[in-house]
């Protein structure tokens, strides 16, 4: 049995109480579907030991996001099926809501996501999904079931439009369905000088982002199940969603995919600093 480590960030209860917290992490260490590197279910906890070892100043927008509260919710523990799974995120997401949070899903694989977007679907309007990941997954069904990690795209496109970043990886069924229009490929990415302002034209007002960590260039971020080369580095990813942050209603996000490995931290440290620094740019505005 693994022990709930601390807190995200490390946090005393002063600021991780729940009642005071406008922000809630939920940690979902599910990897029932994975099909290559397995671990994705150590990831939340990888994620949490690194992120005490973080500075909680974030120098780019001069801000200390924990003192708005971060609470961290036991895990949902759900595995008889990537169903069940997904149902019980979505109510455990979906009370946090009502609740008035500001909610954070730790995966697990990317099964994990449609649960969440399911919630937020329900409790916003005009609602998008911004999905920045090497792989579409926009498989209608694998392996015997439509929950399969990598449907995840093709779940949630059935509640909210999608725009899709970073993508460098698909089987070729996959492109029937597929909006090209709407998905920025790796290596047009690394060509254009226009992709941020074109992907966040194509966004509703309100967005909530799916990050999944193989996004990131397998040279920084090679604890995944499927890390691909050819990927996004830090800088564009940073000044991309700063964007996002700025011009859209952020309403929610998720980060999976960590598979830590034992003789490789940096990698469970940059998964720990993007939820904080998209916490920062959320609550600096």
């Amino acid at each position: 049995m693994v022990s709930h480590p601390k807190n995200f960030g490390g946090l005393p209860k002063m600021f991780s109480r729940y009642k005071e917290s406008k922000i809630a992490i939920i940690p979902v260490p599910y990897d029932g579907t994975s099909t290559w590197g397995k671990g994705a279910d150590k990831g939340p906890w990888a994620l949490f030991e690194a992120s005490a070892n973080m500075e909680l100043y974030d120098i780019e927008t001069d801000s200390e996001v924990y003192q708005k509260g971060i609470f961290t919710d036991k895990p949902v523990s759900e595995k008889k099926s990537p169903e069940k799974m997904v149902a019980a995120v979505e109510k455990r997401v979906a009370g946090h809501l009502k609740e008035g949070k500001f909610t954070v899903v730790i995966g697990g694989e990317h099964s994990v996501s449609p649960g969440a977007v399911a919630a937020h679907a329900k409790a916003f309007k005009n609602l998008s999904v911004l999905q920045i990941d090497a792989h579409s997954d926009l498989r209608p069904q694998y392996e015997g079931t439509k929950n399969n990690h990598a449907c995840a795209m093709s779940r949630i496109k059935e509640m909210c439009p999608i725009v899709q970043v970073g993508i460098r990886s698909m089987c070729v069924e996959e492109k029937a369905h597929m909006d090209t229009s709407r998905v920025f490929f790796a290596h047009q990415i690394h060509a254009s000088k226009t992709w941020q302002e074109d992907a966040i034209a194509k966004l509703t007002d309100n967005v909530y982002i799916t990050f999944d960590l193989d996004a990131f260039d397998s040279a920084l971020m090679p604890s995944t199940g499927t890390p691909e080369p050819g990927g996004l580095d830090w800088n564009q990813v940073s000044t991309f969603l700063a964007k996002v942050f700025a011009q859209k209603n952020v309403v929610g996000f998720d980060v999976v995919e960590l598979a830590p490995s034992k003789s490789n931290k940096a990698p469970d440290f940059v998964a720990a600093k993007l939820v904080y620094m998209m916490l920062s740019r959320k609550f600096a505005k």
